[in-house]
């Protein structure tokens, strides 16, 4: 059996291929990445020379290369990863975001269709149980108040370019499965933390700013609200998922750790203040910025269907997620 994963060197995808390489020992996977700055192949090295992955530089945009590379190795199955995903970035230059998450998608959907189904939209003989998994993210739904959850039937309400390009490639995976009957799901994902992300995101830039003496920035005033999913418990889920999910359905994947911002700042100095002491508290380089535009106000993801249905749940709480993530980040820092 052989799987294309794409996006396998950012920091959801290089966690999971090795997760996945060691379950799946008879597995081949085709790692598809353009190497964009969120792509870092050294997060892959311990499976570098697994005779079981392969490397490919690319983009999900150049359909000419999905259709090479589905000559080649006859895929069984894709696993979505690649996207453009920060929120700032889709702000000031949004064309990239429809290019990789929407042009992107819809050419590998098309390319496995075309390899994969008749032309009378039933699987060929040997593709019954191939299958396509598309990895989104709960910002597709919009803003949540004070309280309620994301459950999977919560209407789409995008309010970036960012999560309006996912909620789009969404749409497109839903109808290749409701047209043409092709085996897909979808995941929708709350903000994952964990080693291996990229420097830019919350988290790593909070330990990283910590460890400079720089100030701590945090949007507005800090009370924007995510649920904290650890990476490796994820990846769990997406494997399930992809093993066991019922075709054309979506699983919200959540760590039911819900904190604002400022907690979380707070929470990696009082970290630091125990593990790397220094004068004075951590605490006082936080500093407050400018809100980022349409800044959303809280996610919450309702988790209990992929609970229910395929019997996951998280392992780890926020406390000792986030003392495991300041370790491997100090490590990286050389701290």
């Amino acid at each position: 059996m052989t799987i294309l994963i794409t996006g396998g060197a950012g920091f959801i995808g290089s966690n999971f291929i090795p997760y996945f390489l060691n379950k799946h020992q008879d597995t081949q996977v085709i790692n598809l990445d353009k190497l964009t700055y969120a792509g870092e192949l050294s997060n892959l090295d311990e499976v570098s020379s697994n005779r079981n992955y392969n490397f490919v530089k690319g983009d999900i945009y150049n359909r000419k290369l999905i259709e090479d590379l589905f000559k080649t190795y006859r895929f069984n199955g894709v696993i979505h990863f690649a996207a453009e995903s920060h929120v700032d970035n889709s702000i000031e230059n949004p064309g990239e975001f429809i290019n990789t998450n929407i042009v992107g998608t819809f050419n590998l959907l098309d390319v496995a269709k075309a390899n994969w189904m008749t032309p009378s939209n039933q699987p060929k003989k040997n593709c019954i149980k191939n299958r396509f998994l598309h990895i989104s993210t709960d910002e597709v739904y919009g803003s949540l108040g004070n309280s309620g959850l994301f459950t999977e039937k919560t209407p789409y309400a995008p309010n970036s370019p960012y999560s309006a390009s996912k909620a789009s490639s969404d749409f497109l995976v839903r109808s290749y499965f409701h047209t043409y009957g092709m085996n897909v799901v979808t995941t929708n994902c709350s903000n994952n933390y964990g080693p291996k992300q990229h420097d830019e995101k919350l988290i790593p830039t909070i330990i990283r700013k910590a460890l400079s003496n720089e100030n701590i920035p945090i949007y507005g005033d800090g009370k924007n609200v995510r649920d904290w999913l650890f990476v490796d418990d994820h990846c769990k889920g997406i494997d399930l998922v992809y093993q066991y999910g019922k075709a054309g359905e979506t699983y919200n994947i959540g760590g039911n750790n819900e904190h604002n911002n400022i907690y979380i700042a707070n929470k990696i100095c009082e970290i630091l203040d125990k593990i790397k002491p220094k004068r004075v508290s951590y605490k006082n380089q936080i500093s407050f910025v400018k809100d980022r535009l349409g800044h959303d106000f809280r996610y919450a993801i309702d988790a209990s269907k992929i609970e229910k249905e395929l019997g996951w749940s998280a392992a780890e709480n926020f406390e000792t997620g986030i003392k495991k993530t300041v370790n491997w980040y100090l490590n990286k820092y050389n701290f």
